[in-house]
């Protein structure tokens, strides 16, 4: 459901909300997230576009979130990279259909639903979940 860009841009903004204070080189970025370094760039430039990441250079130097990881919605990482496509015309280009027949209209129900999970989840309730499995990192 969600493409390859968008699942590396979470992992990206998931291991900067855990390094609050301490930029990251893309180096230890593309390691700890697994996304290739020459994509993960790519990505980081369209987050730093969408105002989510900036980047510093020099010693001391990186990538670090823009925003409070408590203001960053899982939507917002999403339509910064490949944003939730919804259908508001007959993909089929059918002239007959004026309004969306039930199948398309049924699935842009369910990309409206997905739209509205991802804008009620913030990076900052990821970072903070009582769950034991702690994003990008093994279970010890």
């Amino acid at each position: 459901m969600l493409s390859k860009t968008a699942e590396y841009a979470l992992r990206a903004v998931t291991c900067l909300g855990t390094r609050i204070g301490q930029p990251s080189s893309a180096d230890v970025l593309a390691e700890q997230t697994k996304v290739p370094r020459r994509y993960l760039n790519r990505v980081l430039q369209d987050l730093a576009a969408a105002g989510l990441v900036r980047s510093r250079s020099g010693p001391g130097g990186g990538y670090e979130l823009a925003k409070e990881p408590a203001e960053i919605t899982i939507l917002d990482v999403v339509n910064a990279v490949a944003p939730l496509e919804r259908i508001n015309a007959c993909p089929l280009g059918l002239k007959s259909h004026t309004s969306l027949c039930p199948l398309h209209a049924e699935l842009d129900r369910a990309y409206e639903a997905t739209q509205a999970a991802f804008a009620g989840v913030t990076m900052q309730q990821l970072l903070e979940s009582t769950n034991p499995i702690i994003p990008l990192r093994e279970v010890s």
